[in-house]
């Protein structure tokens, strides 16, 4: 039963780093490389969204941000067109419907801290001319935009730079993303937004306090601007006890979001990054344990990449949750923001 409930949903991930790996390789095997090794693994997993966000490496940062944002968007484009047959680029809902209609999967490009735009708040234009639709401006630290949920000490909000850029990406139809953005940041951005925001790899703060989770305030002041919250599934953002790194508790986590910003704004926000880091490591991809506060190299047993995604499904319906739920849950709600929002201009 949950096998065909799977099949049947729109199932969107909005958090997987492959790009990081895909634009690791030559350009020449940029196409192949994501045909073999990772379109395999979405359809698997049931796959028909996927947000792809570039996020740059501690290697390239601060001086080849720009130039290794502008060649992941690239290698986004090269896969895509190298496998027209499977994935598509999409900029806007009518191309994601147009993607899900032909059975291919629907591919949005993201920008995670806007790396290498500084205050050039202009350059948000530059990035949604190449695709672009879904944007955050902090990751753990300080940026010219705002400050990341790892400098919450400072009680900072947005930059008058930030400021802008919020208004540049509603301008311009581009999502506003508040995953990684500090607590003062989140409260700003739920000040002034005035279109939808969405977090795109963020759970509940009430379950696990740590302060990349969300609380209960930020779930309903995400909901009440039309936007979804998207679960994260890295196991220390769940629990801090690693007993408690299971699909259940996954669950709770997505019970508590759908309880308290609305079953219409809870999704799903995996961030994949075991094959990543095992990729990637060495010679680049930075230990982020650190920072997180636990090893984020662990994972929910079965929940290590895509190929668990019909776990999820199926989790939900063990805990009695009505199909018509579980298919917002899976995906259904971010589609219907995508399909609303993306690329529309203001």
């Amino acid at each position: 039963m949950s096998a065909e409930l799977h099949r049947r949903a729109v199932v969107a991930d909005t958090h997987n780093d492959l790009l990081m790996v895909v634009a690791a390789r030559p350009p020449a095997q940029w196409a192949e490389f994501f045909r073999e090794r990772w379109l395999p693994q979405l359809r698997d997993g049931g796959v028909d969204l996927q947000v792809l966000p570039v996020f740059i490496d501690e290697q390239f940062r601060p001086e080849g941000s720009l130039r290794e944002t502008l060649r992941m968007v690239e290698a986004a484009h090269v896969l895509a067109e190298g496998n027209a047959d499977e994935v598509s680029l999409c900029r806007d809902g009518e191309e994601i419907d147009r993607a899900l209609g032909e059975g291919k999967i629907a591919l949005v490009l993201a920008l995670e801290s806007a790396p290498g735009l500084d205050a050039n708040v202009e350059l948000f234009s530059t990035l949604h001319r190449l695709g672009v639709r879904v944007a955050s401006i902090a990751h753990w630290g300080r940026t010219p935009l705002a400050d990341g949920s790892g400098e919450d000490a400072t009680g900072s909000r947005l930059t008058g730079a930030g400021v802008e850029a919020l208004a540049e990406l509603e301008r311009l139809g581009v999502i506003f993303d508040v995953s990684h953005l500090g607590a003062s940041g989140v409260a700003h951005v739920l000040e002034l937004a005035t279109r939808p925001v969405m977090a795109t790899h963020s759970s509940a703060r009430a379950l696990r306090d740590h302060h990349r989770n969300l609380t209960d305030d930020q779930l309903r002041g995400v909901a009440a601007t039309g936007g979804v919250v998207c679960v994260n599934f890295l196991a220390g953002f769940l629990s801090e006890d690693p007993g408690g790194y299971t699909i259940d508790r996954l669950v709770d986590h997505i019970e508590h979001v759908a309880s308290v910003a609305g079953i219409d704004h809870v999704g799903l926000g995996p961030d994949f990054i075991r094959e990543v880091k095992l990729e990637l490591t060495p010679p680049c991809c930075e230990d982020l344990s650190a920072l997180a506060g636990f090893d984020t190299n662990a994972v929910v047993p079965g929940l290590d990449g895509p190929r668990g995604m019909p776990l999820v499904t199926e989790a939900l319906l063990r805990r009695g949750h009505p199909e018509s739920d579980i298919l917002k849950i899976m995906g259904e709600n971010v589609h219907h923001l995508f399909r609303k929002e993306l690329g529309r201009p203001a």
